[in-house]
C-alpha cells in the first residue's frame, strides 16, 4: 500500500493523516506536540500508521468473522484495548529506566535514599495497575502518555508526601525531569511483535487446540506484514516552520483547513477553526479554494490554550469543560479571555459563589463571542459553515455557535462538527502532498527515526513506513 502523509503541527497536538493512492483515509494519528516538535511529529506520524494498521486487521477479522462466529468488532476494540497496554507499558519502561538514571546520578545525601525508593514504588505500583486504564468500560483523561502516566506518578507522589517519606515537590520535578527526555524518543514500532502480544492479552494460550486463537493470531501477522510505503509527505500548522521537511513540502494552515473541511463538508463555504493558539475565520469557493481569511491577534485570547488554563485552575481534564458548562444555569458575563488573567478572573468569581458551570459558561460564550467578530471581519458566515479544530470536540463550544449563528444570521445555516473536524487540517495537506505525487513532485521525504529511539539529524534523506 503507497500512502501519502500529512502532518498538521498545531501548538497543542500534532496530528497526522494518511491517504492511499485513490485518496481514501486509511489511518489517522494524533498526540501531544511536546518539547520537541519533531518528536510530535514522528509520533503523531506513527500513531497514523498504528491506525493503518488496525484498518488492516479489521478487514482480516471481516474475511473470516463468519466461519468463526467472531464478533469482529467488539475483537478489534479489545485488540485495540491490549494493544494500547502494551505501549503504555514499553513507555512505562523507558520512564522507569530514565528515572532510575537520575536517581543513580545524585548526590550522597538523606534525599537521595528515600526518593529512590519512593520513585521505584510509585512507578512499580503504576505497572500493576495499567490494566485497570485500558479495559473495556475505562475512562482516561487523556490518550497521551505523558498525561496518564503524570497524574498517576502524582497521585503516588501525594500518597508518599503524606508518609513524610519524601517530599511531594523533589518527587514531582523528579517526574518532570525524566518524562522530558521520554517524549523526545520515538522508538520503533515493531507491529510483528506487538499485535500478537495484543493477541496473547484477548485470547492466552498456546494456540494449538484454539481455532479462534489461531484466526486472531494469522490476522495479526498479517495486518502486521503489509508493506506501507510513505511515498510523499506534507507539513502544515502553527508550528510548521520548525519541521523536520524540506520547505517545498510546507503548506499554509489556512489553505490545509480549508481544503480539508471542503473535503469532508463539499458544500462549505465558511470554515471556522479554534485551534490552541490562534483562531481562524477561512472563506472558500466551491472547490475548496481559500479566498479570504482573519485570524486573531498574536496572543492565544480565546483560544483552545485559554480553556486548558480553565481546566488546569479546576483540576479538569480537558474534555471535561464542555460537558460541565452544559449544566450551566445561567451564563456569567466574562470581562476577558486573556490567558494571563484566566485564572485570576475564574478563582475571583468563585470566591464571590457563583457556580462554576455558569462561569465555564460565561467563558465558553466569551471565546465564540471574539470567534463571531473575526468571522464578520472575513466576510460574514456563508452556507455551509463548518466547524473545524480542537475546540469543535467540546459540545458547549458547538452550541453556543449555533445559538449565535442563528441569532446574526438566521437559521438558513448549515453548521458542520465533525467528531474528526481536529484532522482537517492535516488532511488538507495529505491531499497536497497527493497532489505532489500525482504530478511527479513526490519523493521528498523526512526521516523521524534513522535509529531505534532517536530523532534524525538529516531530514531530507528517505523513510520507510
Amino acid at each position: 500500500m503507497k500512502v501519502v502523509v500529512g502532518i498538521d503541527l498545531g501548538s497543542t497536538t500534532t496530528k497526522a493523516v494518511l491517504l492511499d493512492e485513490h485518496g481514501e483515509i486509511v489511518g489517522r494519528g494524533i498526540t501531544n506536540s511536546r518539547s520537541n516538535y519533531a518528536a510530535a511529529s514522528a509520533v503523531a506520524r506513527d500513531e497514523a500508521l498504528t491506525s493503518t494498521r488496525f484498518s488492516l486487521l479489521s478487514r482480516q477479522l471481516d474475511s473470516v468473522s463468519g466461519n468463526l462466529g467472531l464478533d469482529a468488532r467488539g475483537t478489534l476494540e479489545a485488540l485495540n484495548h491490549a494493544f494500547r497496554l502494551e505501549l503504555y507499558l514499553e513507555e512505562l519502561g523507558a520512564l522507569q529506566d530514565r528515572v532510575n538514571v537520575l536517581c543513580a546520578s545524585l548526590p550522597a545525601n538523606e534525599h537521595k535514599a528515600p526518593l529512590t525508593e519512593a520513585s521505584r514504588e510509585i512507578l512499580n505500583d503504576m505497572r500493576v495497575h495499567a490494566p485497570d486504564l485500558f479495559g473495556p468500560g475505562s475512562q482516561r483523561k487523556s490518550d497521551f502518555f505523558r498525561d496518564i502516566a503524570g497524574a498517576q506518578f502524582i497521585a503516588g507522589a501525594e500518597r508518599a508526601a503524606v508518609d513524610q517519606r519524601v517530599a511531594f515537590e523533589r518527587l514531582v520535578g523528579l517526574f518532570d525531569r525524566a518524562i522530558l527526555d521520554i517524549e523526545t524518543r520515538v522508538p520503533e514500532r515493531e507491529f510483528s511483535i506487538l499485535l500478537p502480544r495484543a493477541v496473547d492479552i484477548v485470547r492466552p494460550g498456546d494456540g494449538g487446540s484454539d481455532p479462534l486463537r489461531q484466526a486472531l493470531m494469522t490476522a495479526a501477522l498479517a495486518a502486521a506484514g503489509e508493506t506501507i510505503e510513505e511515498v510523499a509527505f506534507v507539513g502544515t500548522g502553527y508550528g510548521r516552520q520548525t519541521l523536520p521537511f524540506p520547505k517545498e513540502c510546507v503548506r499554509s494552515e489556512i489553505l490545509c483547513h480549508g481544503r480539508g473541511a471542503h473535503r469532508v463538508f463539499p458544500g462549505t463555504r465558511t470554515v471556522l477553526d479554534i485551534g490552541g493558539q490562534d483562531t481562524k475565520a477561512i472563506q472558500v469557493d466551491n472547490h475548496g479554494v481559500v479566498t479570504s481569511f482573519q485570524m486573531n491577534d498574536r496572543c492565544a485570547a480565546g483560544c483552545g490554550r485559554y480553556l486548558g488554563y480553565i481546566a488546569d485552575e479546576l483540576n479538569l481534564g480537558l474534555h471535561e469543560l464542555g460537558p460541565l458548562a452544559l449544566r450551566a444555569q445561567k451564563i456569567v458575563r466574562v470581562n476577558s479571555t486573556c490567558t494571563v488573567f484566566a485564572g485570576a478572573e475564574l478563582r475571583e468569581r468563585l470566591a464571590l459563589g457563583q457556580r462554576r458551570e455558569d462561569i465555564l459558561a460565561g467563558l465558553h460564550k466569551a471565546i465564540l463571542l471574539r470567534a463571531m467578530s473575526l468571522l464578520a471581519r472575513s466576510g460574514g458566515i456563508d452556507n455551509e459553515f463548518t466547524f473545524t479544530g480542537g475546540v469543535c470536540k467540546n459540545p458547549m463550544a458547538t452550541k453556543l455557535l449555533q445559538e449565535l449563528v442563528i441569532e446574526n444570521y438566521g437559521n438558513g445555516i448549515q453548521l458542520n462538527a465533525h467528531a474528526d473536524s481536529i484532522y482537517m487540517g492535516a488532511l488538507g495537506a495529505a491531499m497536497f502532498g497527493l497532489d505532489d505525487v500525482n504530478a511527479g513532485r513526490g519523493g521528498m521525504l523526512p526521516t523521524f527515526a534513522i535509529k531505534k529511539g532517536y530523532l534524525a539529524d538529516d531530514a531530507r534523506a528517505p523513510c520507510a513506513g
